[in-house]
């Protein structure tokens, strides 16, 4: 789930409407469900925006514990807090959490008050930067957002869009066919070298190493150290013992 390209709408309910694709898509699993068409669970049909629902209910779960798990950077809730946080969602009452965790009753009724003001603390702050940069053109001084899993979130990453198409032009010699000329010793200059080259392989698509290498042969003769970059840097990631790559 990309949460800096979801509305706080879009997060809560687990799909999104795609305007292209006139289609409700599923936030974790891209699954998608067309306007016009019925869909059947269980021997009942819905329409399109019922059926996402239903469908990140019956193949995630809660969207709430999805949510309160998600591995994102921007989840920067602690282990106790997702603990606590999953405990409410559950409705148990705040005599079983304390005694859970140890404290009184008081306290976990304290982390509740504290977790409802934060909430707020949070729509002031979204309330601003909405009402500051929504509805403004963008310019080549506009910031190039940070992919989801990205490793590392420091001024690496503080690129503009100018700047990112300064250094594309620079570093390869031929966007199609795409072709690198040379890996940047720069940090800066990777970032932007490898989400280039990540838009080459298929989101929610499984690659084997093989499948990757061919990709990858074609832009740069040293692939292995891109394939290896690709996941140092979050744009992939390696499962089932490496014989599985998908974008992350």
């Amino acid at each position: 789930m990309d949460c800096g390209e979801l509305t706080l709408d879009e997060m809560k309910k687990g799909f999104k409407y795609e305007k292209d694709l006139n289609a409700y898509v599923c936030n974790y699993c891209g699954d998608n469900y067309r306007e016009g068409q019925v869909y059947g669970f269980c021997g009942n049909f819905y329409g399109a925006e019922r059926a996402a629902a239903i469908h990140v209910g019956r193949e995630h779960g809660d969207n709430a514990v999805m949510l309160i798990n998600l591995d994102s950077k921007y989840n920067q809730l602690t282990e106790n807090q997702k603990d606590l946080l999953q405990m409410f969602n559950s409705g148990a009452k705040d005599s079983e959490i304390a005694k859970k965790h140890g404290v009184s009753p008081a306290t976990i009724r304290r982390q509740k008050f504290n977790f409802r003001e934060k909430a707020k603390q949070a729509r002031l702050y979204l309330a601003c930067f909405e009402s500051v940069f929504d509805g403004q053109s963008q310019t080549s001084d506009a910031i190039v957002p940070i992919h989801e899993h990205a490793r590392f979130t420091d001024d690496r990453y503080v690129t503009t869009e100018s700047e990112q198409k300064k250094i594309i032009a620079t570093s390869f010699s031929c966007l199609e066919p795409l072709k690198l000329k040379n890996f940047p010793a720069r940090e800066k200059k990777k970032i932007v070298v490898l989400k280039k080259i990540a838009e080459k392989f298929e989101p929610r698509k499984k690659y084997t190493e093989k499948e990757v290498n061919e990709i990858l042969k074609p832009i740069y003769d040293d692939h292995s150290m891109i394939r290896r970059f690709l996941i140092i840097y979050g744009f992939m990631e390696r499962r089932e013992g490496g014989f599985d790559y998908r974008l992350t």
